[in-house]
């Protein structure tokens, strides 16, 4: 199912990341996927995420749908030419994959290659206009229809280069958005105040913090914006700081789950307690 379907039911839509395996084994992450058949309205599969190698997110995707579940495929500009997305694209419709997100992608220089010769042939605004012209059959035999989404990065400063950006993004055709992780409340309620004249749906984004090590790592190396020092507090002073981390989520989402005319749904990323999503989603 396309989720501007379940946007236009005015759903909360759910909806997680789930990266594909570095390697051929497969089981382990689509049991995973299997667990949150009828919770999660989609899940993401990323594409070499960090610009670390693992296995296409197109094969993987593929390979999600036999779980039951609705595969959102992530597609980057960091490692092919607008002909190879260009074929990627075409092999997902082919395959029944209907959501797409579309983004920039981290540089080689991050991640488990970084001898590796970055593309970047097209951005993430060319990208979505080129998977919105491929839909119109030009040039070519199809009949793709894609929910097409990107990525908004809520403490990217100034902002108000970033509300550019997104805008940009829904004249070229994106229809929702999923977002960075938040931490706080009061964050949330401001940004989606800043993107109210925006004509696209957010999915706010959240991540379980598991450890005061995972803390100091997502603010040298992913975080714009550091997490804030209450929450960091709290993780360590933990005696499970695993599980405080998925109880800060989990009190942050219900928070925000009545505000549904702001906010059309959350996306989760887990990184590294990926099998403790059922759980985490049971108790919203």
């Amino acid at each position: 199912m396309h989720l501007s379907e379940l946007f236009d039911k005015n759903k909360f839509v759910v909806t997680v990341e789930l990266p594909p395996p570095k390697g051929t084994e497969v089981q382990k992450t689509l049991d995973i996927a299997k667990s949150l058949k009828g919770i999660v309205d989609g899940i993401n599969v990323t594409d070499n995420q960090r610009a670390i190698m693992r296995m296409s997110s197109l094969a993987f995707s593929h390979l999600i749908k036999y779980t039951g579940n609705e595969p959102i495929m992530q597609i980057c500009c960091r490692d092919r030419n607008r002909i190879a997305l260009k074929s990627d694209i075409l092999g997902a419709g082919a395959l029944g994959i209907k959501n797409l997100c579309l983004m920039t992608g981290d540089h080689t220089l991050v991640g488990d290659h970084p001898e590796a010769k970055p593309v970047f042939d097209i951005d993430s605004i060319q990208l979505i206009q080129l998977a919105r012209k491929l839909e119109s059959g030009r040039n070519i035999s199809s009949n793709l229809s894609f929910s097409i989404g990107g990525v908004a990065n809520p403490f990217s400063e100034p902002f108000d280069l970033q509300k550019i950006k997104l805008k940009k993004k829904v004249q070229a055709g994106a229809t929702f958005f999923q977002t960075q992780p938040f931490f706080d409340h009061e964050s949330i309620l401001e940004f989606v105040d800043d993107v109210k004249e925006i004509n696209a749906r957010f999915l706010i984004g959240f991540t379980p913090l598991k450890s005061v090590k995972m803390i100091h790592f997502m603010n040298k190396y992913i975080l714009t914006k550091p997490v804030p020092k209450p929450i960091a507090i709290r993780i360590e002073k933990s005696n499970n700081q695993a599980l405080e981390g998925i109880k800060i989520v989990v009190e942050l989402i219900k928070k925000i789950r009545d505000l549904t005319d702001k906010i059309n749904g959350i996306h989760i990323m887990p990184l590294g307690l990926e099998n403790h999503l059922p759980d985490i989603l049971m108790k919203l």
